[in-house]
């Protein structure tokens, strides 16, 4: 099974968006990111052609990511994960992924520095980011065996530009 890691896309300025006295997992897409992502999830889906399944955290940035990338792959469902918050351990994501089966490629939508590190475990089985994905970027992970610690290849990461340029 593979796995297909998505930051979610530009937000906005976290500072800018407190002062309305919402919480921050509140905060939206900007119009540059929603444009923006729109692009990557063209390119996205030019290096991955399906997704079986995608999972979006339970943050407003990143389900408004999913659903972009969503409507990209012929509208698949997003399903809200809470394994995908930023507080939470890998470990979570681990049972999600191992819930959808073997075939095809799980796809994420989540946050920094929570994405690196469970790259990381998946990866390393060390809790510690092993890339750093910027807004809108992603990678792609194999796992011939179920999920878990040290069990996972990273077979690229590509930057948000990559990503567009692949998508035009």
């Amino acid at each position: 099974m593979d796995l297909l890691v998505i930051r979610h896309a530009d937000a906005g300025d976290a500072a800018d968006f407190a002062k309305s006295g919402r919480p921050d997992d509140e905060r939206p897409l900007s119009d540059e990111g929603r444009r923006k992502m729109k692009q990557v999830a063209r390119g996205l889906c030019e290096v991955v052609p399906e997704i079986a399944a995608l999972a979006a955290s339970p943050l407003v940035r990143a389900r408004q990511t999913a659903e972009i990338v969503a409507a990209a792959y012929d509208g698949i469902t997003v399903e809200t994960v809470s394994a995908l918050r930023p507080s939470e351990a890998p470990a979570g994501l681990a049972q999600w992924l191992e819930r959808h089966g073997a075939a095809g490629v799980a796809a994420v939508v989540g946050h920094e520095p929570h994405l690196g590190a469970t790259v990381g475990w998946l990866v390393s089985g060390e809790t510690h980011s092993v890339l750093e994905l910027k807004k809108g970027a992603a990678c792609l992970l194999s796992c011939d065996t179920a999920w878990g610690p040290g069990k996972a290849v990273l077979r690229w990461a590509l930057t948000p530009g990559q990503l567009r340029a692949l998508g035009d």
